[in-house]
């Protein structure tokens, strides 16, 4: 079996590649050919933390998977992140491990390419201002996979913690080459934006509807079980598109608040989500339908998205050999 570390994962990872990939991956999972029960997770309580298991199985690509995720929103108080992932990868065919591998680096950038493969099928194609609510691991990813699918030429960083966001805004300006401003708060960030990217772990809204104008295009990837990041105006003003009606309507810890609170509090209707990615991937579902339409993708993040990413992370191992080969 193959031990593959963070650095290595980092390194294997190819986020167009993976990008490309979803999207069949997607349509997949929306047919009802993957296999891929609703995520499950024990608590432990004392450190206000969450294990979570998501196992999937692909056979498009014969991608068996199962990643163990642990989600400890403390962390952030202590230099680390709040994500902590392994994903073990195994035969298709015999169910023999193959490979066990940091999950971490995976979880961030398969959110966010899932994300990019979203706002490339629903964003304005002459999409330049985007705004990032968030400083953490995910917003870095974002800020880094939303350039590369529409012509973003400012971004704009705001966080709780000012001084995050500067950080962060400075790093990225090095490493982009465009211009990332640090916003004093999340409504400037949002003003003007064209697409919009929110990626915290806020238990209060930190995404107002009043914000939003004609044609934005918002991507929420935050996950937070006592509570969400988007208001209800926020979410009824959009065409909402998930990557699983199944996941996302289900009852925590797999689905997400952020649509479960206003279906439950009467602002909309399960019908309210129009579509799924794999089916506007496919066609049998329409993305946006004007230029001054409000498009929402709600990421609660599925299992099958970690197998497409562990099987290319594997693959690329393979053929380059990386790794270390243990024996159980």
């Amino acid at each position: 079996m193959l031990i593959l570390n963070r650095q290595e994962v980092a390194s294997l990872l190819d986020v167009d590649r993976l990008m490309d990939a979803l999207a069949p991956a997607m349509a997949e999972l929306s047919r009802g050919a993957a296999s891929q029960p609703p995520r499950t997770g024990a608590v432990a309580q004392e450190s206000d933390g969450t294990l979570l298991v998501m196992p999937a199985y692909l056979g498009s690509l014969k991608a068996l998977a199962a990643k163990l995720v642990g989600v400890f929103p403390r962390n952030a108080g202590l230099g680390i992140p709040t994500h902590q992932a392994i994903i073990a990868v195994f035969d298709a065919g015999t169910g023999v491990p193959q490979a066990i591998m940091d999950g971490s680096h995976v979880t961030a950038m398969r959110t966010a390419a899932g994300s990019g493969l979203a706002t490339r099928l629903l964003s304005r194609p002459d999409s330049k201002v985007l705004a990032i609510l968030g400083t953490g691991v995910q917003a870095k990813a974002h800020a880094q996979v939303i350039p590369r699918v529409r012509p973003v030429t400012e971004t704009r960083i705001a966080g709780r913690d000012r001084s995050k966001a500067l950080a962060l805004a400075e790093e990225l300006s090095a490493e982009l080459g465009t211009p990332v401003l640090a916003a004093a708060s999340y409504e400037e960030a949002v003003e003007g934006a064209d697409v919009v990217c929110v990626a915290t772990h806020s238990q209060e809204p930190v995404l107002l509807g009043r914000w939003l104008r004609p044609g934005v295009h918002v991507n929420s990837v935050g996950l937070n079980f006592q509570g969400r990041e988007l208001d209800d105006e926020a979410v009824l003003k959009a065409r909402v598109v998930v990557e699983s009606r199944e996941s996302v309507l289900a009852p925590s810890p797999a689905g997400a608040n952020d649509i479960a609170w206003p279906i439950r509090d009467g602002v909309i209707t399960e019908g309210h989500v129009a579509a799924e990615v794999g089916e506007l991937v496919t066609g049998a579902v329409t993305g946006r339908s004007s230029a001054r339409e409000i498009t929402l993708y709600k990421s609660v993040g599925v299992a099958v998205q970690d197998a497409v990413a562990a099987r290319l992370v594997l693959d690329a191992a393979l053929e380059r050999g990386v790794g270390l080969k243990v024996d159980l």
